[in-house]
């Protein structure tokens, strides 16, 4: 399996232009410092999309949606992250440079993408728990409602609930067969 080298993806981070970027897909227009458009992510009728030149990345504030050039690649045309630096590399006429990923690359990439699993399965464990439980609901989301924080945040933020059960988590981890190891190593 190749991957791309740090020097080359070191370059395209540094040549992407989050404005340039999104004009391919946004009609922008200039206010202030900042660029503002109509979200490419959402309908909407008034601009709620700001790009920011100068820090490079840009944001919904209606959805959310936003980040660095690689992420709005990403999340626009549904890539992944070597997908967008591809895309962005052919738009800055950058050549790519690839080597062959060493046993212990090839290791610390799966021990990353199991460690990102394991905090995925974590998350939905703790909405499951805040939407789904006797608990969660009496304790968790009274308390996320009478704190004035609506169903709509706490959907977008994505909050949850942890049972005071100190193992449910480890529990439901390990039966659906997730490793202890990266529980502890992700400090779940």
């Amino acid at each position: 399996m190749k991957k791309i080298d740090r020097e080359t993806v070191q370059r395209i981070l540094d040549a992407a232009d989050i404005v340039e970027v999104v004009s391919d897909f946004v009609h922008l227009k200039r206010r202030g410092s900042s660029y503002l458009g109509l979200c490419p992510f959402h309908n909407e009728r008034t601009p709620s999309f700001s790009v920011s030149k100068s820090k490079n990345i840009c944001k919904c504030f209606s959805c959310g949606k936003g980040g660095s050039p690689v992420n709005f690649i990403m999340e626009h045309e549904q890539m992944s992250y070597y997908e967008a630096l591809r895309y962005l590399a052919r738009k800055y006429n950058i050549e790519i440079k690839e080597h062959e990923m060493s046993d212990k690359e090839r290791e610390e990439e799966s021990e990353r993408e199991s460690m990102l699993a394991v905090n995925d399965f974590a998350l939905k464990h703790f909405e499951k728990n805040l939407q789904e439980t006797d608990d969660g609901r009496d304790i968790g989301l009274s308390y996320f409602l009478d704190r004035g924080i609506n169903e709509a945040s706490i959907k977008k933020f994505r909050l949850g609930y942890s049972l005071e059960k100190s193992n449910d988590l480890l529990n439901a981890a390990k039966s659906r067969g997730y490793n202890e190891k990266y529980l502890i190593e992700t400090g779940l």
